[in-house]
């Protein structure tokens, strides 16, 4: 099977301060790869390089293309890239407002990435709206409220709802479930893991939450100043953790 992404060697720095620095993994269709450690480990460095918001100083992110193949996204023209984004790739902020157009309404929100990608039908852009209003768990009478009348778990669904209308095959998420309500995250939770499988999405996803990547990740990396200290199957590395940083993180959660 192809990968669907394949990173090699991926580094970034500020100035002599490490970003990240010699990361290589190949990502297949379906999978989700979870990205743990403290702040400063290099991990949203990392997630930014993947998905186009840096430029990486030196290696490659080469993504399978429903039409030429692997292309290495950080040598595409900014208009390719920019396309890719609207169609087979999504990104999920940790803050909705980060992903959202404050100003414009919900069922808007989500008509907006439909209309980036060609539909024009207005009809048809709002009956895909309310349906996936409905998908996040947003009532239809709600369409036309702006997200500044939303709670933050309602802001995050609908930031997932807008993200995921286009049908991407590769999500970014960067702490989908930071600064949540511990209620709100279970629930936010549930309704990704659902979507997950349901549209065989591949995933990236960047939090310090291990349990965020116990329920999401089938694989997990964990990174420390940059590097990338292990890696593995998830219940692997969380329920025997091999490298001393791992097995820190592990017990400072089980001691909570």
């Amino acid at each position: 099977m192809t990968p669907l992404l394949q990173v090699s060697n991926i580094a970034k720095f500020y100035g002599h301060r490490i970003g990240c620095t010699d990361v290589s993994f190949d990502l297949y269709p379906g999978e989700v790869m979870g990205i743990v450690g403290e702040s400063g480990s290099g991990k949203s460095t990392l997630l930014n390089c993947l998905a186009g918001h840096l430029t990486p100083d030196t290696g490659a992110v080469r993504f399978d293309t429903r039409t030429d193949g692997l292309r290495d996204t950080v040598t595409m023209s900014e208009p390719e890239r920019r396309m890719l984004s609207r169609t087979d790739w999504a990104f999920v902020h940790q803050h909705a407002r980060d992903g959202l157009r404050m100003n414009v309404s919900a069922g808007g929100n989500v008509g907006e990435r439909l209309m980036a990608v060609g539909a024009r039908h207005y009809g048809d852009i709002r009956a895909t709206a309310t349906d996936w209003l409905g998908r996040v768990e947003i009532s239809e009478d709600r369409i036309d409220d702006r997200p500044t009348a939303f709670s933050g778990g309602m802001q995050q669904r609908l930031q997932i709802a807008r993200n995921l209308v286009t049908g991407p095959r590769l999500v970014f998420m960067d702490e989908p479930t930071g600064g949540l309500d511990v209620s709100v995250q279970a629930r936010l939770l549930d309704l990704l893991r659902g979507l997950v499988r349901e549209m065989n999405l591949s995933a990236i996803i960047v939090t310090h939450d291990l349990a965020v990547v116990r329920l999401l990740a089938d694989r997990l990396m964990v990174m420390k100043d940059g590097h990338v200290v292990e890696t593995g199957l998830t219940d692997q590395v969380l329920d025997d953790p091999q490298h001393g940083y791992t097995q820190l993180l592990v017990s400072s959660v089980l001691q909570v």
